[in-house]
């Protein structure tokens, strides 16, 4: 992988994809088969928290560990950052001090500008445009599952044929699912109410990848464009930092809830996806996230192992 940094899919191309599965692949096994693994030993990580978390933080802190290294947690309160310390600054200090940084923020150029600065990686672990490491902890799932061929190029070129459709809000998970799917030549349909569609500057790049790799991208507000889908992926209504809108977003969302009247206009072997947390009754209902067709608890257990590889790839440089 060329790229020092992970802030955002776009800084990817679909062979630094084929590298990151391939290393999941081998991780998971080892784990699988208990064979101790640690590329990482001696190796510190960052781990800056703005935004609380449940899959975000312990799946990064146990990863690092699991490869013989050591995550520090620092919430927004643990940092000089809320007394008026600059970002750049920060970057500079930690790069003196740890071998990896992984940052939960709100701004996007926060993470941009810790990457600018740091001397050492810097992985996003969600902003309020991107979430690349949720998305490739999906797009794993999705080969997993629906891939077919011995190979993960195998089973990548095998996703060409699926019809992805996701469902809600145009925010950052659908954002980074919408660039990820554009250079892995997939077909992805984003289903949302009109005034909740994608970021344009982020759809214009999707494009752009989009038209090299004979992806197709589509924006709706048609739920029956939900017909034939291969895989079905959903998110909460309201995103942290949207809780003003909470009631407002219920209301307009409610026809966009993923259930089982909607489920039987997919295939009758479609996948579920829900990054989580979710707010099981709105978005989504109890009889399909808990059904044969979810692999939600999949989805989650695969941010453990993608980002594993992450850290692999970037930090034991």
């Amino acid at each position: 992988m060329k790229t020092k940094h992970l802030v955002s899919i776009n800084d990817l191309n679909k062979d630094d994809v084929i590298q990151i599965f391939k290393t999941t692949e081998t991780i998971k096994n080892k784990q699988k088969k208990k064979e101790e693994y640690v590329p990482l030993a001696g190796k510190t990580l960052a781990m800056i928290f703005s935004k609380p978390s449940t899959r975000t933080r312990v799946s990064f802190e146990v990863g690092i560990y699991q490869l013989g290294g050591l995550g520090l947690f620092m919430s927004g309160q643990d940092l000089q950052l809320r007394r008026g310390e600059t970002i750049g600054d920060t970057a500079r200090t930690l790069s003196r001090y740890v071998d990896g940084i992984m940052i939960r923020t709100f701004e996007h150029k926060d993470v941009e500008e810790l990457a600018k600065y740091g001397t050492i990686p810097v992985i996003n672990g969600l902003t309020d445009i991107e979430h690349p490491c949720q998305v490739l902890g999906d797009v794993f799932t999705i080969l997993e599952h629906k891939g077919t061929g011995k190979t993960v190029e195998d089973r990548i070129d095998s996703m060409k044929k699926l019809k992805v459709v996701f469902i809600g809000d145009g925010n950052n998970v659908s954002n980074s699912l919408m660039l990820l799917c554009a250079k892995l030549s997939m077909n992805l349909t984003i289903i949302s109410p009109t005034g909740y569609k994608n970021d344009p500057v982020i759809y214009e790049n999707a494009m752009k990848d989009a038209h090299a790799s004979n992806a197709k991208i589509d924006l709706s507000s048609d739920i029956e464009d939900v017909k034939k889908a291969d895989v079905l992926y959903t998110d909460v209504w309201a995103s942290m930092g949207k809780d003003a809108e909470r009631e407002h977003r219920l209301k307009v969302f409610k026809p966009y809830q993923v259930n089982a009247p909607l489920m039987s206009k997919t295939n009758s072997d479609c996948i579920v996806l829900h990054c989580l947390p979710a707010h099981r009754g709105e978005e989504i209902t109890n009889d399909v996230i808990d059904s044969k067709y979810s692999v939600v608890f999949d989805e989650a257990e695969n941010r453990l192992h993608v980002q594993k590889a992450i850290m692999v790839i970037l930090m034991s440089r």
